[in-house]
Formats: C-alpha cells, sequence, structure tokens
C-alpha cells in the first residue's frame, strides 16, 4: 500500500514473534525454558544427597549426652524409690498369728456358745421390736442362721394389755426391759413387732483378732440389721465409757432412702464419757454397694482389731469401710469439752491405763440383730414416709397403723440370712499361742 513501510526480514529459523534466549555462560539456564527450544519448563534445584554438609556428625557437642542420659537416670531413680516405699509397705503391713476361737457353719443351734436376748425396752434406741427366745423369730434352717421379723398379736395391741416377762426368760437388767402395755387411752402399746437378738458372750469372745460374719441383710422398710460388738464387762462404767464396735449396720429402706437404704452399710466405733457425749463421728464411714444392695446376695461383713488399730472391711480386707488407728488417747481423740452444759467437769474415763487403746483393750463379744423402727434418729423424722414422730408417745402406734404401707416392703419377710459366724484370737493375748 503506498505510504506504508515494511517491515524488515526475519532472519532466525524461530518463528514469528518468539523472543530468543540466551544462554548463560557455563550452560546453566533459568528456572523457566521455553519449551519450544528445549522441550520442559523446570529444572530442579533439589541439593544432591551427598551434597549436603552435616558438621555435627564429625564433632558432637560435649553437653549433648545428657540429654539422652538425664532422662534415664530419672527414670532409674523413680523406679528405685517406688520399689523403696513398695519394700517400706509391705514391711509395714502387720501380719498377726492367730488361734480360731470359734467357727459356726449352723448345722445346728449351738446354745454353749449364743444366747437369745429376750427384753421389750427397746435396748435405748426405742427400738419397736421385742426379742424373743423361742424359734419364731431365731431358728437354724439348711445350714443358715435365719432371723425373721413377725408381728405381734393384735389382741395384745388393741385391748389394754401388759406383757411382763420377769421370771420368764428377760435377760434385761431394768425394769422397762421386762414389762411393756398397752394402754388404748393414751395411745401406748406394747412392741408391736417380735424379733431376735443373739450374742456370743457366754461361749466366744476375742481381745485384738479378727471376726468374719457371711450374712444376707434384709429388704423392707424401717428394717435395721446390726453385726457389732460390746465388752464382756463394763471396765470403764456403763455406755459408752467401756466402749462398742459396730461392724456393719444398715437400713432394709429401698436404696432411695435419704438417709441410705439396702445398698449402703456403716462402720463406727462408740465411745465417750457419758451418753451426751459419744465420739462415734469422729470415725463413721459409709459403704455404698456398686450396682447392687446388700440385701441382694451375701457378702461377708468382717473385722480386724489389734494393739494399734482396728478397721472393718467389706468381702476383702482390702475393701475397707472404717480405719482408725490408735495413734492418741481417745479422750483426745474424740475430742470431747472440758465441760457438759450444765458446768460439770467431763472425767476422762481412760486416763489411769496411759494407753491409747482403751477403751478396745478388753474382752469383746458378738452381737447380732434385726431392729425394726427407733426412736434415736436412726430413721430422720419426716424422710422416706416415715409414719411416726421419734418424740411422740404415740410412735410405736403410728408406726403400727401405718403397717399396710411397710409390710409389703418386707421381702422374704424381712429375714436376715446368715451362713457363717468366725472368730480368731490374736497370738499373745487370751491363752492364744500361734
Amino acid at each position: 500500500m503506498e505510504g506504508s513501510s515494511m517491515p524488515p526480514e526475519h532472519t532466525s529459523d524461530s518463528a514469528p514473534g518468539v523472543a530468543h534466549d540466551a544462554a548463560p555462560e557455563g550452560g546453566l539456564t533459568s528456572g523457566y525454558q521455553n519449551p519450544a527450544l528445549h522441550g520442559d519448563y523446570f529444572r530442579s534445584r533439589r541439593v544432591k544427597k551427598g551434597d549436603v554438609p552435616k558438621p555435627w556428625l564429625n564433632q558432637r557437642h560435649p553437653r549433648q549426652k545428657w540429654v539422652t542420659l538425664f532422662p534415664i537416670i530419672g527414670l532409674l531413680l523413680g523406679l528405685g524409690v517406688t520399689g523403696i516405699l513398695i519394700w517400706d509397705g509391705v514391711r509395714s503391713v502387720a501380719k498377726h498369728k492367730y488361734c480360731e476361737v470359734f467357727n459356726d457353719q449352723f448345722n445346728s443351734w449351738n446354745s454353749n456358745v449364743w444366747t437369745k436376748e429376750v427384753e421389750v425396752g427397746g435396748f435405748g434406741n426405742g427400738q419397736f421390736d421385742m426379742t424373743t427366745g423361742g424359734d419364731e423369730n431365731v431358728f437354724v434352717h439348711n445350714g443358715e442362721l435365719i432371723i425373721k421379723p413377725t408381728l405381734q398379736e393384735e389382741q395384745f395391741l388393741g385391748h389394754n394389755h401388759i406383757i411382763d416377762l420377769r421370771g420368764q426368760g428377760c435377760t434385761g437388767s431394768k425394769w422397762t426391759d421386762c414389762v411393756a402395755s398397752t394402754n388404748t387411752t393414751n395411745g401406748t402399746i406394747i412392741n408391736p413387732v417380735k424379733s431376735g437378738r443373739i450374742n456370743t458372750r457366754l461361749g466366744a469372745s476375742i481381745k485384738y483378732g479378727r471376726i468374719e460374719v457371711v450374712a444376707k441383710l434384709p429388704a423392707g422398710d424401717w428394717l435395721w440389721p446390726a453385726i457389732w460388738m460390746l465388752p464382756n464387762e463394763d471396765v470403764y462404767g456403763p455406755w459408752p465409757r467401756s466402749g462398742e464396735i459396730d461392724i456393719m449396720e444398715s437400713r432394709g429402706n429401698a436404696p432411695g432412702y435419704p438417709q441410705g437404704g439396702s445398698n449402703i452399710v456403716s462402720s463406727t466405733l462408740h465411745f465417750g464419757p457419758d451418753e451426751n457425749h459419744n465420739g462415734w463421728w469422729r470415725n463413721n464411714v459409709k459403704r455404698k454397694a456398686l450396682h447392687t444392695t446388700y440385701s441382694a446376695d451375701y457378702n461377708t461383713f468382717g473385722v480386724e482389731w489389734s494393739e494399734k488399730y482396728i478397721f472393718t472391711y467389706i468381702n476383702t480386707r482390702l475393701l475397707q469401710v472404717m480405719y482408725t488407728h490408735f495413734d492418741k488417747p481417745f479422750f483426745k481423740y474424740g475430742e470431747f469439752p472440758l465441760a457438759d452444759a450444765n458446768g460439770t467437769r467431763l472425767e476422762n474415763p481412760w486416763k489411769h491405763t496411759k494407753s491409747n487403746t482403751s477403751p478396745f483393750d478388753q474382752d469383746f463379744h458378738l452381737v447380732v440383730n434385726l431392729a425394726v423402727g427407733a426412736t434415736n434418729g436412726w430413721f430422720e423424722d419426716g424422710k422416706g414416709g416415715k409414719p411416726w414422730i421419734d418424740r411422740s408417745p404415740r410412735a410405736k402406734l403410728d408406726f403400727w397403723e401405718a403397717k399396710n404401707d411397710w409390710l409389703p416392703t418386707w421381702k422374704d419377710g424381712g429375714q436376715m440370712r446368715i451362713k457363717s459366724v468366725k472368730m480368731w484370737q490374736q497370738s499373745g493375748h487370751n491363752g492364744c499361742q500361734a
């Protein structure tokens, strides 16, 4: 076209419009390569394995070895300390020797050892049961000892009546232990339920040692089973000055009962200068059954007692309930005040012994009982549908009138079943030289 200029001729073999890449000296090229010239896009800059310098392989830092040694030394020290602690623990465990005192498998009733207590006085707890001496409430059946509560004769409850057990086997020492009456005018009645309480004072007791009772606890509202120990003699004075050892106590109420039902047992020691100053709260411990109740099957309830400690357990000595170490005098351990509410100075009943074990340094025998109801607070007022008030003079009558509520809850008749009782005396006491 006229007036236009012509572009210069191309003298290169490359296609028009494609720029030339000049190769740097030494033959190295840039990362990007013209695909038309070389057929690839990248050249690797990865360092070859043999070209990486590793100076630490040729010369180690003098402190580097401690990075490995310190953890090893710490591990060895930890294992050593653990071993020493285990050895010391095993060494410190008491390994007492024992003599068997009593082993009852209940093939028959052993009257040389067991005594059936007969009372109507409530044993200081306001219990509603009358304990009997016949076979109605305590008997041996199919290799088991059975304690079974039964109802009182209604004719004794609906009309004025007096029960006088004096001269009829009453084992109590007070008039109220042996005599009870129904008075329809003021609403008082005799014990509306009969049950059993037995002890081994006659033929089996220990001063330090072990006891194991295999038992199935009762299920039913307001039932109070207990396995415990009392001193043969009140050496330090009346209860609780001479002590009491509660191996097991429970309630037959359902597990939802606020104070704990048949799924909970408790252990404690009773001691103190008088009834109003009792140190039981210092070591009262409860143990809850795991996904079951103590009335669902048999369990072993045990106690181990020595000059230095006492503990209760369930099924194995490893599952302890209450543990008390005799490391201080019991008057100090009980944290008793200097004086009572009237300002009278409290006397230490064990001060003359100068022993941390007193009052638990005497012969004790076993007691097993199944109580029904009480007015001492064991069943707290206003909880769990309790049909009576502890301070009411009509407490027994109110309980009796609610029998259509509580009697159907007594599974298997509210029986407490005991398979065996074993007692061992610790060597060095009461003639035992094991």
